[in-house]
């Protein structure tokens, strides 16, 4: 199985312990902006963030 690649604006690989899913801060969770792909989070409007101070 082959692990997703991490956008920018990940803080690590998705399953990480410690980590969730969360809207991109950039565009918001629309994974565009102005018109073009969100760089931040791949164009998913989803990021992996450290979750409970982790």
């Amino acid at each position: 199985m082959m692990a997703e690649p991490l956008n920018p604006g990940d803080d690590a690989a998705p399953g990480t312990p410690g980590t969730g899913e969360d809207i991109c801060p950039r565009c918001g969770g629309k994974g565009t902006i102005e018109g073009g792909e969100c760089q931040n989070c791949g164009g998913t409007g989803k990021v992996i963030e450290g979750i409970g101070g982790a």
